[in-house]
């Protein structure tokens, strides 16, 4: 057990007192100073303590003073922004699946999602990459559908393109691989289909034989000359000669 001597008792022995080291005090410390925390706010007047790197991740001020624990955040909004991804991935695909898109219309489906320019701009690579997104067959498709299925000319093919959004570049490719057979088409296509207009005189047949080739996307001399041979077909007598 340790015992206190009083001070007038020590000063009373004849025993010299032990000599004992002078405190030395800390920059900033002065005699009677309450030891404060190293998470405690420095005192009014002193400069401001640096917080951790670990102290600005975990807490933010809220308006009343107090901090509030985000070490979650993060984690959340990344758990947050994979689930809108996966979303927007399975809508793109569910559009896929009914119908071939450009890429410009793939983008437009994924902007509707609310994707931000760069989670738009890697899923569109993700996709063009696997073969799903594809201008150059979708423009082959297009060919097979309205130029050879439907009988359209080479403008009506090119109003198609423009209208789903094609690449210029691939359009003006795939128009020029096109063959040069326009007035073939329009005879042939006038001539299926004024049998289906015998009922009319030929003032009607010919205003409705114009009006559905250039709806086909056929230009203006080649319907007439299509028109003309249409009409003459009815007696045999086409004079259109082909070279």
């Amino acid at each position: 057990m340790v015992h206190f001597v009083p001070a007038d008792e020590a000063n009373d022995t004849d025993e010299p007192s032990p000599s004992v080291a002078p405190v030395t005090y800390l920059p900033g410390a002065a005699p009677g100073m309450k030891r404060r925390s190293p998470l405690e706010e420095p005192a009014s007047g002193s400069a401001p303590r640096e917080k951790t790197v670990f102290e600005k991740r975990a807490v933010v001020p809220e308006s009343d003073g107090e901090t509030v624990d985000v070490s979650n955040v993060v984690l959340n909004v990344d758990e947050e922004a994979t689930e809108r991804r996966e979303r927007a991935e399975e809508v793109l695909l569910q559009r896929l699946r009914a119908r071939s898109l450009s890429v410009v219309e793939a983008v437009a489906v994924m902007k509707d999602l609310d994707l931000d320019d760069g989670e738009v701009h890697e899923m569109v690579e993700r996709f063009v990459h696997l073969g799903y997104l594809s201008d150059e067959l979708l423009a082959d498709q297009i060919i097979h559908t309205h130029h050879v299925r439907k009988g359209l000319g080479r403008a009506g093919v090119e109003t198609e393109m423009r209208r789903r959004k094609l690449d210029a570049a691939v359009m003006l490719d795939k128009l020029e691989e096109l063959p040069d057979d326009e007035l073939e088409r329009a005879i042939e296509e006038g001539t299926k289909r004024i049998a289906q207009l015998s009922r009319f005189d030929d003032q009607t047949i010919d205003r409705r034989l114009n009006a559905f080739l250039m709806r086909k996307g056929y230009s203006f001399q080649i319907v007439r000359v299509a028109v003309k041979a249409a009409m003459d077909s009815r007696n045999g007598s086409s004079t259109v000669r082909f070279r």
